[in-house]
């Protein structure tokens, strides 16, 4: 069965976005820099991260603001944010116009969506992308990696990774890997 895991770029104190984050700014004040090691100061080591994480991705859950932000003026084409890798979006309401087919819009909650994404991933893994579904699925047990790529610079507000927990998760170290851009740290959720 497939594994969820959240993997996400985050600055040193702990923010996926910088302040100010809408559809226009989606990472934020001073977010940019969260996503330079996949683009403008990728080593090899984090192109070879980042397609690992690609091949191994056999569905995403995200919550419906990460949908709307990543979404952008052009629009989702013809997939999604893999490709045609298929998308269970956690949202309170259908949508009322149309989206690609990877596109799957759930209403009843985020442990269904990533019931969901778990059958359609097979053995591949199941990717959380945005901060909300993560915070909603860590503490119902649904999470079973947590990678981070912690990176270099302290945002001071913005949509933090982590919320308040009513209780302390314990994680065990897997692997680190340094690049000029970020740390990439790998953990699993001990249960």
């Amino acid at each position: 069965m497939a594994l969820v895991i959240c993997d996400m770029s985050i600055s040193l104190d702990g923010y996926v976005t910088g302040p100010n984050d809408s559809r226009q700014n989606p990472l934020g004040d001073g977010g940019g820099v969260l996503h330079d090691w996949l683009w403008d100061a990728a080593t090899d080591e984090d192109r070879s991260m980042l397609q690992e994480m690609i091949d191994g991705c056999g569905a995403v859950v995200m919550g419906r603001k990460s949908f709307d932000q990543t979404e952008g003026d052009g629009g989702w084409g013809d997939g999604g944010p893999v490709g045609d890798t298929p998308c269970f979006v956690v949202t309170h309401n259908q949508p009322t116009r149309s989206y690609p087919s990877v596109f799957t819009f759930v209403t009843d909650g985020v442990a269904s969506a990533i019931e969901q994404a778990k059958h359609a991933a097979g053995d591949n893994v199941v990717g959380l992308h945005g901060a909300t579904v993560m915070q909603q699925a860590l503490p119902l047990g649904l999470v079973d990696e947590i990678r981070v790529h912690v990176v270099p610079v302290l945002l001071g507000g913005g949509t933090p990774l982590f919320s308040t927990l009513d209780s302390a998760v314990t994680l065990e170290r897997t692997d680190v890997q340094v690049t000029p851009a970020a740390t990439h740290l790998r953990f699993r959720v001990v249960r």
